[in-house]
């Protein structure tokens, strides 16, 4: 997803990647988001939204493909995001799919590498590539924590993509697998990214 978003001068900003930065430095909205995790509860909207809005921030002067924000109403409507938004993709992937998915992802604790065992395999399994040392399944990555998980974010959805949905800027794309979905997205940005100058795009 990196490399494709920078194919289209893109940055790639990842709510995933920042909240796990922020847990492995222990800063305050991974301390925050810690509390929520440990009990297999979503992550605070607020904490979300300071995360990302900070990140933006940074990259004022950039287009942006935001992945994974904002998953709810109360991360939408915040101010510093209103005018931001300029095309919007919905991924509609069947729930067993994507538990099966994010139930098969590992990490190495100490640098935060993600594995992932169907498509992003370790060298030796079960250990980290860079260091040699054990892997770990988080809680939250386990099938029932991932299952939970996804029945929340799915209801708080459904009004985002009603939303934008309304407002003319939703593309949905359903499958199963990223090589078959992707060609579709591709050719979407190829027809709409060029003309952007002002606005972020996710």
């Amino acid at each position: 997803m990196r490399e494709d978003a920078q194919n289209f001068g893109l940055q790639h900003l990842s709510s995933g990647h920042f909240l796990r930065e922020n847990l492995k430095a222990s800063m305050q909205v991974g301390d925050t988001a810690k509390q929520y995790l440990q009990k297999g509860l979503l992550v605070p909207d607020h904490a979300i939204t300071r995360l990302m809005v900070s990140e933006l921030e940074t990259r004022s002067t950039q287009h942006c493909l935001l992945d994974g924000f904002p998953r709810t109403l109360e991360q939408v409507e915040e101010e510093a995001l209103d005018r931001i938004c300029d095309l919007v993709i919905n991924l509609n992937i069947p729930f067993e799919t994507l538990k099966d998915l994010l139930s098969r992802r590992w990490i190495h604790p100490s640098s935060g590498s993600v594995y992932n065992l169907d498509f992003n395999l370790p060298q030796v399994l079960g250990v980290d590539d860079i260091t040699g040392e054990p892997l770990v399944q988080q809680e939250d990555d386990k099938p029932e924590a991932v299952a939970a998980k996804l029945r929340q974010l799915k209801d708080a959805a459904k009004p985002v993509i009603e939303l934008y949905k309304s407002q003319g800027v939703l593309h949905q794309f359903s499958g199963t697998e990223t090589n078959k979905i992707w060609p579709y997205v591709y050719t979407l940005f190829s027809n709409r990214i060029t003309p952007i100058r002002s606005k972020e795009a996710y």
